[in-house]
């Protein structure tokens, strides 16, 4: 069983540390890479690392390790080669990158060559279709490749070399990379200096200079605020929502000089108003009786601008969070059952009734009179 080193433990806490403690299992998935750089793959060791880290069991550990494709399950090679056969990719000759490199390494999809150093993968998609065909080497990209491109950067690879990525920065190992994917910077010196951004994406900030197009108000030489700075914003603008929500007090109530209707002559005969008796500053909205259910509904997941939002700020809405009565609850599900009966036989609501029965009642027959049953026409059913 692997012994992970003191370096992986201490990571493994910085990394826990970035959560808050009731929400520690949340580290998961950069603790997977974390494992996966000091192995080269998630071992059965480093599925019980995590699960022993975080407080949880290795089937949990292990349901996420196998569903995301980055973390590989069995030893990888120093270089994850991705070719995209996708549509797009695949239009533009990808499908026949991949064979080519699958026929000059000797190996099939996720498989590592015999010295250890590529393992090849065809890939959905790697969501550079304006750079079509495309591979990455541990995910950076090597944009527009043709066959003998891509045989010499494998070629490169394997003879020692790190080619540089058409984007991005220069090439590091997978062990290398899975460190960044945990969170920690690349610690090469000028690493992140390399590379740089592609025509097609410059493209669009070009056609926004030449047709004078920017976000209103959009100043580039506003200076990034520290974190401190940032905070102490956010505690100023708590402060100053806190106040302007504090209800104003109200004059107290002398004999017969409060007006009628106000909330200090309540006592004298007069009801108080909704919001002061719910303790509610929300504006009364009108229910919209007039839309479907299906409207309703997708405002209630998507508001819009008419949408009217009962917790907007500087509103306050009063909540029960009492819970119903069991007995309570069940009668509104069976209210809601013999409202609702499912379609017979099977078939989708809405289909026709007597249709259904009729077809239930001969089938009860044909079961009941023996294997064969003589129908209207005289035929076997």
């Amino acid at each position: 069983m692997t012994t992970f080193t003191e370096q992986t433990r201490e990571r493994a806490r910085e990394i826990i540390a970035r959560y808050p403690a009731d929400r520690s299992r949340s580290a998961l998935l950069p603790l997977l890479h974390l494992v996966q750089s000091e192995e080269g793959y998630v071992s059965p060791a480093g599925v019980e690392f995590c699960a022993e880290v975080l407080g949880l069991n290795k089937a949990q550990v292990g349901a996420v390790a196998t569903f995301y494709t980055m973390y590989k399950r069995k030893p990888t090679g120093d270089f994850l080669v991705s070719v995209c056969t996708n549509t797009m990719c695949n239009v533009l000759g990808g499908q026949e990158v991949y064979d080519t490199l699958a026929e000059h390494l000797g190996v099939g999809h996720d498989e590592t060559t015999a010295d250890g150093k590529i393992t090849l993968e065809h890939a959905e998609c790697l969501a550079a279709c304006d750079y079509g065909p495309v591979m990455t080497v541990n995910y950076d990209f090597f944009d527009g490749v043709d066959l003998q491109g891509a045989l010499g950067v494998v070629e490169e690879l394997r003879a020692g070399g790190r080619p540089m990525p058409t984007r991005g920065a220069r090439l590091c190992t997978l062990k290398e990379m899975a460190v960044q994917l945990a969170g920690f910077a690349d610690e090469r010196e000028g690493a992140v200096a390399d590379g740089g951004a592609g025509e097609p994406t410059l493209r669009g900030l070009r056609l926004a200079e030449q047709h004078g197009i920017s976000v209103p108000g959009f100043d580039p030489n506003t200076p990034i605020r520290s974190k401190a700075e940032a905070d102490k914003a956010a505690a100023q603008a708590k402060a100053a929502e806190a106040a302007k929500a504090e209800p104003a007090k109200a004059p107290p109530a002398s004999g017969n000089g409060a007006k009628p209707g106000t909330p200090g002559n309540a006592g004298a005969g007069e009801p108080a108003p909704a919001a002061a008796a719910g303790g509610s500053t929300a504006p009364d909205v009108k229910a919209p009786d007039d839309k479907s259910p299906q409207v309703r509904t997708a405002e209630t997941r998507q508001p819009d601008a008419q949408t009217a939002v009962p917790d907007a700020p500087g509103t306050k809405v009063p909540t029960d969070n009492t819970a119903p009565a069991p007995r309570d609850a069940q009668e509104a599900q069976a209210a809601g059952v013999a409202a609702n009966p499912p379609a017979g036989d099977g078939k989708p609501a809405g289909d026709e009734a007597g249709a259904q029965q009729r077809n239930l009642k001969d089938a009860e027959a044909g079961a009941n009179a023996g294997p064969a049953v003589a129908s209207e026409t005289g035929g076997q059913k």
